[in-house]
């Protein structure tokens, strides 16, 4: 028969797959004694992630090289993978096992999903190797999904269309990333920056959504309003009202506000109106990745990618299921296994006090338990190898425990408020409105949100037609607040969405039939990416565009590379590859033409751009090096001593400061206005700068110079 050559994606995850058979450990590799699964024994090696990857431009064509508007659209004939370098020795063990002659069949190992698909086959391919393939695809690893996994092989043609999906992709995004990642870098040089604008398929119209939201708020002019609140007693039953008419509580003329006020003071007051509506609420669905991404967002302020890194661990522990699910579902024979997993639960002292469960089982509960909604993966549950969240570490703990605790509201009833409006008329004219909640059945809640602060008011038991009077009467002056900025959970979400803003728990309604931008799998790494280049800040949980990010985005204005909805209708194409539903071929065509037209696009628009409020001269390329590496470059002399003014990255500062403490620094950014260099140098050489205009304080906007005065940085006002 002949061993068996097991192929991973990753070293810990050949462990846990060969860990059960008694494995002998080699260097890069795995031996498993013959057993009743592996009759001649098997081989267990691993990729370390991608150790493939498409080659560079100049490997298919040395003019490819030089980065030059008349070379491209770039576009290679056929595309070829090569071996990363850093992981060449790997790549070298793997070959050597695949060409063995005692090893007659392959078992595709990676993650049961698009990625693991392509990196193993593309190893498979890179080596030369011809032999029988089977397909493990399983949703965890505890021992006994591992067990059954390889009793139960897929046969390789099952999922060789993901293979295409994934190879059609990244051929794709190779594709629009290079010629876009050209030309913008090309032509913003022209403007004066001479860094590298890394352009993409997902990444850049995710950066749109970004910049959007930055321009709304910056635009916003905050205007003043005022409210009337009134405080009643109806028969001895107080509670407050705030004035309206015709569904508007904000008054424009604070004029208007107090003239409403002191007709109302001490006035006579009845209960015009009582409505009461009473809402149910559904548990919510179980997670997918996006949806716990965002979850732990708002719980935790995780990172997308920190939630996804430690869910990937406990997963490599066999305690969760596969962790890069888009489904919020599970077929009957995962919710047959629930009873055992919530017994094991109840035993640990943060989970016993949920028990005993409203509901025993949740098997014909079409709200979870759907198999036609689960794709390549169920939702993301706890598996039978239950652990006690007390033996994790703190972040594990708050990812588990999120997991379990969804797990656990899909078994109890449904949480039921009674909201109420009571609209109150001050002598039968000026009218009031009251809103209270109620809760009537605390349902679900009391496993997700037993900690959450609840100020909803609740009212008086009032009556239609009860009279009483107008106790006091307050106007409270406001300002129109600015759209917030995201936070990276809301991003995933919006990318999801594909930039459509939809802040609930029913997503699945409208997303059944669409794609966002990007996959569960490359949400996380893509936040990240505009990150690491310097397109976004992450501040406080909140999503920052840089001056370099809103360029990119202005250069590129409303063409398609920017548009969500584009990016999305692709992703829509590349799932129906997937399916073996749509030509990879006829894609790639598609992808070819759209390549020329960004081109076309950025070579056309390049004489209307205009950059003048951004801060252009910061965005220069740095030198290579880890950390950050800001230019030498002085700007003049330091006003303290005799150091010279440099680049610091946020901030501009003195060479001395490691030396001497010098303590001399001008920010880079004052009241939402970026210092340029040019301007730097001015204040150091002639003591003030050139008027700057659009300084915010508050609601209000002024223009003002800026000089150094009494040994720091001040605003200088026209005479």
């Amino acid at each position: 028969m002949g061993k068996v050559l097991i192929l991973a994606e990753k070293p810990d995850q050949g462990s846990t797959l060969a860990s059960q058979f008694k494995p002998k450990r080699h260097d890069g590799y795995l031996e498993i004694p013959p057993n009743e699964v592996f009759t001649d024994g098997a081989y267990v090696t691993w990729a370390v992630g991608h150790l493939c990857q498409l080659v560079s431009p100049e490997d298919y064509k040395p003019e490819w090289k030089k980065w030059s508007i008349d070379t491209l659209p770039m576009i290679p004939d056929r595309f070829q993978y090569e071996v990363t370098r850093s992981k060449a020795k790997q790549f070298q063990v793997v070959k050597k096992l695949l060409k063995k002659p005692t090893v007659t069949e392959i078992i595709h190992a990676g993650d049961a999903g698009r990625e693991g698909e392509l990196i193993v086959r593309n190893i498979i391919q890179l080596s030369g190797v011809h032999k029988p393939m089977k397909r493990l695809w399983i949703s965890s690893l505890t021992p006994k999904a591992i067990y059954d996994g390889f009793q139960q092989l897929k046969d390789e043609s099952d999922t060789r269309n993901l293979y295409y999906e994934a190879y059609t992709r990244a051929c794709a995004d190779w594709v629009v990333g290079m010629n876009a990642s050209r030309v913008y870098s090309i032509l913003l040089k022209k403007h004066g920056m001479s860094d590298v604008f890394s352009a993409g398929r997902v990444q850049t119209p995710t950066l749109a959504l970004i910049v959007k939201r930055e321009k709304e708020i910056d635009n916003f002019k905050s205007e003043p309003f005022w409210e009337v609140l009134a405080k009643f007693d109806i028969e001895g039953k107080k509670y407050e009202g705030k004035w309206h008419q015709d569904g508007e509580s904000r008054l424009k003329e604070k004029k208007m506000a107090y003239k409403i006020a002191q007709f109302c003071e001490g006035k006579d007051a009845q209960v015009h109106e009582l409505v009461t509506e009473r809402k149910e609420f559904q548990p919510p669905l179980l997670f997918n990745l996006s949806s716990l991404q965002a979850t732990a967002n708002k719980a935790f302020k995780f990172s997308p990618k920190k939630t996804l890194d430690v869910l990937q661990g406990l997963y490599q522990k066999g305690i969760v299921s596969y962790p890069r699910s888009d489904s919020n579902y599970v077929t009957e024979g995962e919710a047959e296994t629930f009873p055992e997993i919530l017994e094991k639960l109840s035993a640990f002292s943060e989970y016993e006090h949920l028990f005993p469960l409203p509901y025993a089982s949740i098997l014909g509960n079409k709200r979870y338990v759907n198999a036609k909604k689960v794709s390549d993966h169920y939702a993301i549950i706890p598996t039978e190898q239950v652990k006690d969240p007390s033996k994790l570490s703190g972040d594990e703990q708050k990812i588990y425990d999120l997991v379990v605790r969804r797990l656990i509201a899909a078994h109890y009833e449904k949480a039921i408020f009674d909201y109420t409006t009571i609209t109150t008329l001050v002598e039968k004219r000026a009218a009031f409105i009251s809103k209270g909640k109620q809760q009537i059945q605390e349902g679900w809640r009391k496993v997700i949100f037993q900690n959450e602060k609840d100020d909803d008011v609740i009212l008086p038991n009032v009556q239609e037609g009860e009279e009483g009077k107008v106790i006091k009467v307050d106007v409270k002056e406001g300002k129109t607040q600015p759209p917030k900025r995201y936070t990276e959970g809301q991003l995933i979400t919006l990318m999801k969405t594909a930039g459509k803003h939809l802040d609930n728990d029913e997503l699945e309604k409208i997303l059944a039939k669409s794609e966002g931008l990007g996959t569960e799998a490359t949400r996380a790494g893509i936040i990240t990416m505009l990150k690491d280049r310097k397109y976004i800040d992450v501040k406080k949980n909140q999503v920052f565009a840089t001056d370099k990010g809103k360029v990119l985005i202005d250069a590129i204005g409303d063409k398609i590379l920017a548009s969500p909805e584009m990016t999305a209708k692709w992703e829509q194409r590349l799932a129906e590859i997937g399916q073996g539903a749509a030509s990879a071929a006829t894609f790639m065509e598609q992808t070819k033409k759209l390549s020329a037209k960004i081109i076309e696009d950025a070579v056309e628009a390049e004489s209307k751009w205009n950059f003048s409020g951004y801060d252009t001269e910061s965005i220069q390329r740095k030198g290579k090096g880890k950390g950050k590496s800001f230019s030498s470059k002085s700007f003049g002399p330091c006003k303290l001593c005799d150091g010279k003014v440099v680049d610091k990255g946020s901030f501009y500062g003195c060479s001395n400061y490691v030396k001497t403490k010098c303590t001399f620094t001008v920010s880079k950014k004052i009241l939402g206005k970026t210092v340029t260099q040019a301007n730097l140098k001015k204040l150091l050489s002639e003591g003030q700068t050139d008027l700057i205009e659009g300084f915010k304080k508050g609601d209000k906007t002024f223009n003002a110079k800026l000089e150094w005065k009494e040994n720091k940085v001040q605003f200088l006002f026209k005479k």
